[in-house]
């Protein structure tokens, strides 16, 4: 039987000011992100704060720990942008901080949830009970396009040309410093990390073989890029791993993000509005902006895009006025 586990972690001097979220996932990284924001809401943690309250050194934070629920995923009648829908399958615009599937912490307001009530009980059987017709996933705060099996054929036919290649995936993401090539493969083994197993990393031995295509399509002085990613594999946060391998971490990543960078922001005498905005993302900058598949049942190629979402378009903006010289 499980029991709850109490937790304490005390504020370093080089987490002062960070979000109270990222600094609990720095502490305590065997517990995700979105585990934390779920503990944070529900009064788990003390003195009672937001997920992004700003931390001071010295603080002293005692976490509970309640046993883990076995979770059973229920028709929820939640809102979907569905950019593309018919009778064997569906397309969907995933918002950031939804997740995919229900698990410990959040058992409610997950996409296969919503699923369930858009789709009714044709989904149920599709894919296993916990993940109805789900083909491939999206980590909670990445949005983006993600496609959903509604019958067993499109489930068989869609997992067929992810395995095989063939179902083509392109992300948007906005990274620190600037690539250099601004174009490549990388091409590694990416599995557990063996200092930290609820990490994933890039091994010299062992793992699975990871393939990541990338182009930077802007950039914005020396401080971050614009970069688009092409999966040809789908390892486990395959492109942040990919991208912290290459040091470019990706902005906001709490997990793989880059260490200190309030300090690069120093030294490069980056304005304060910049600053803000760059350390205040509230999640990492990775958007699922292309989606290319062929029909399970016509066999016709759909190809599908979805613009960046609000809260990336607007660091985008910062950025571009600091590129012109024109932020105050």
């Amino acid at each position: 039987m499980q029991t709850t586990e109490t937790l304490k972690i005390v504020v370093s001097q080089e987490d002062q000011g960070q979000r109270l979220d990222r600094v609990l996932v720095k502490h305590l990284p065997h517990i995700s992100r979105s585990r934390f924001q779920g503990l944070i809401d529900g009064g788990h943690i003390s003195p009672l704060q937001s997920s992004s309250y700003k931390v001071k050194t010295g603080d002293v934070f005692h976490i509970t720990i309640p046993p883990t629920e076995e979770a059973v995923p229920k028709p929820q009648k939640i809102d979907l942008d569905i950019v593309y829908e018919d009778k064997d399958l569906l397309v969907i615009n995933k918002p950031a901080n939804m997740v995919v599937h229900p698990a410990a912490g959040n058992h409610e307001g997950t996409l296969v949830n919503a699923l369930l009530a858009h789709c009714g009980d044709q989904l149920s059987g599709i894919g296993g009970v916990r993940r109805p017709g789900i083909v491939h996933r999206l980590d909670k705060e990445t949005s983006g396009l993600m496609v959903v099996a509604k019958n067993d054929a499109a489930h068989h036919s869609l997992s067929q040309q992810l395995a095989l290649r063939k179902l083509k995936r392109v992300y948007q993401a906005i990274v620190w410093g600037v690539m250099s090539p601004s174009s490549g493969r990388i091409t590694t083994n990416i599995g557990r990390s063996k200092t930290n197993r609820q990490k994933m990393a890039v091994l010299d031995k062992g793992g699975k073989e990871a393939i990541t295509d990338y182009k930077q399509l802007e950039n914005f002085g020396l401080i971050a890029a614009l970069v688009e990613c092409r999966l040809h594999t789908g390892r486990t946060h395959q492109i942040r791993v990919h991208m912290a391998h290459l040091q470019h971490w990706l902005v906001g990543d709490p997990v793989y993000g880059r260490s200190s960078p309030e300090k690069f922001l120093r030294l490069n005498k980056v304005d304060t509005a910049l600053s803000r905005a760059l350390l205040d993302f509230p999640r990492q900058a990775l958007h699922a902006a292309a989606l290319e598949l062929i029909h399970p049942i016509s066999e016709t190629k759909i190809s599908l895009t979805a613009e960046l979402p609000k809260d990336m378009q607007s660091l985008m903006r910062t950025l571009k006025k600091y590129k012109r010289g024109t932020l105050q």
